[in-house]
């Protein structure tokens, strides 16, 4: 269970990531050990000396890299913000409303081993079926977070009311729930497709009945990769006000992240990660056609007699080609089909793309598949969070969840909205005042 604690080292942890130093670089370069590392990394206390010479080799002040953080006991909680975490994952919401002092009054989430994550980490286990639970015996409170499947709506047959269109998906289990508790702003995340699913009438249908709710609606596209974490995702995020509140996304932050940043050496060694030897073989045989540091880079073939002929791959051939981010790509030469990706290697200096449940980064030039902890930092999850025993389950988890870092810094910019609470029209107001 994760405990509050007198001391954070969120601030350490921040500072390093827009410095684009890993903690593995931390570690060797300040000259702490392992030991003080992981305390750290848990919120644990560690001695004045391992905390200067963090200072000295970031060049900063002791305030900069930890915080005193009073003990829940002493914390007035009627001042905290209440959330709820629909279809709540492994909690990575739940990490980034905490991170700006909420609290958590009600989880929800129906995969087993998810929830024996979540219990692992926040000491509780989150309810089941969302759609099993009624609205009313939802404690009160005033945000709500969920990252919702995307599903398609009806709009076949006659229709006998406005909410009919979404019976019997997910989406209308946050719309009666929002209905009924009319909470004071809410954060919604979907994949970037939701725009065009269904040629656009999931999008229009979810903006509409939002606007029935009367709240006032800001969404935009942000990528991961935007917010110090070397992983590309694009996903949708939705923000609903109660009150017609001053609110703006978050900006990017100046640096970029790269895999390297993110690395545990001595998983090299680890077997279960290698590649095979199909795939260091075919990668190879790129290089050697095709020199990683050739000013012209080609599109190499690869011998399709070992597939099928009367397959794609048999018929069209395997293709790869280094990508100007130095990404090696493999693909069936189909140009009818506009050459279908077949497999992707992201490299140490580049990033990766999306993680998804089914897939997990690969590297060419070290040869394996990312660690669970490693695909856990492509997410941003704190280095003491408890992950599945599970090398399947872990990934599918994380490829499932959302992106830390990227939330924390959304529900950092609503609470500014809603705490400084003026209206368009009043910062307008107050602008020609000044």
């Amino acid at each position: 269970m994760r405990l509050n604690v007198a001391f954070s080292y969120n601030r350490l942890w921040k500072l390093t990531r827009e410095i684009g130093i890993n903690k593995t670089k931390l570690r060797d370069e300040s000259g702490i050990t392992s030991s003080s590392l992981a305390r750290l990394s848990q919120n644990k206390n560690v001695r004045l000396e391992v905390l200067e010479r963090l200072c000295n080799y970031l060049d900063c002040r002791i305030e900069d890299i930890v915080e005193y953080v009073p003990e829940r006991k002493k914390m007035n909680n009627q001042d905290k913000l209440k959330f709820v975490d629909l279809f709540a994952g492994i909690g990575g919401f739940r990490l980034a409303g905490e991170e700006n002092g909420m609290e958590c009054v009600f989880s929800s989430e129906i995969d087993k081993f998810a929830c024996d994550v979540y219990k692992e980490n926040f000491g509780e286990t989150p309810e089941g079926d969302i759609t099993k639970i009624e609205e009313s015996k939802i404690p009160d409170f005033d945000v709500l977070f969920a990252g919702f499947p995307c599903q398609p709506f009806s709009y076949a047959g006659q229709l006998q009311g406005f909410e009919d269109e979404i019976r019997g998906t997910l989406f209308f289990d946050i719309i009666r729930i929002l209905k009924e508790k009319k909470p004071k702003m809410f954060l919604l995340e979907n994949v970037k497709g939701i725009k065009s699913h269904d040629k656009g009438k999931t999008f229009n249908t979810i903006l509409e009945h939002l606007n029935q709710l009367d709240y006032h609606i800001h969404w935009t596209i942000l990528n991961s990769l935007d917010f110090g974490v070397p992983q590309s995702r694009e996903r949708w995020y939705c923000v609903g006000f109660k009150k017609d509140v001053e609110f703006e996304f978050p900006n990017p932050i100046n640096s970029k992240s790269t895999l390297r940043e993110i690395i545990d050496w001595h998983e090299n060694d680890n077997l279960t990660l290698k590649l095979s030897d199909f795939e260091m073989n075919r990668i190879n045989h790129h290089f050697m056609i095709c020199n990683y540091d050739s000013p012209e880079q080609v599109r190499v073939e690869h011998d399709n007699s070992k597939y099928n002929p009367n397959t794609k791959k048999g018929k069209y051939g395997v293709f790869s080609y280094l990508k100007p981010d130095k990404s090696l790509r493999f693909h069936v030469g189909d140009f009818a089909k506009t050459q279908i990706q077949e497999a992707y290697y992201c490299n140490l200096d580049s990033f990766s793309p999306s993680i998804i449940a089914a897939r997990a980064p690969k590297l060419w030039d070290i040869g394996r598949h990312l660690s669970v902890r490693e695909c856990a930092r492509l997410q941003g999850f704190p280095e003491d969070f408890r992950l599945s025993s599970s090398q399947v389950q872990a990934k599918k988890q994380l490829g499932n969840s959302v992106t830390v870092p990227v939330i924390s810094e959304i529900v950092k910019n609503m609470l500014v909205a809603y705490k400084l609470n003026k209206t368009p029209s009043e910062q307008l107001l107050l602008s020609e005042v000044r």
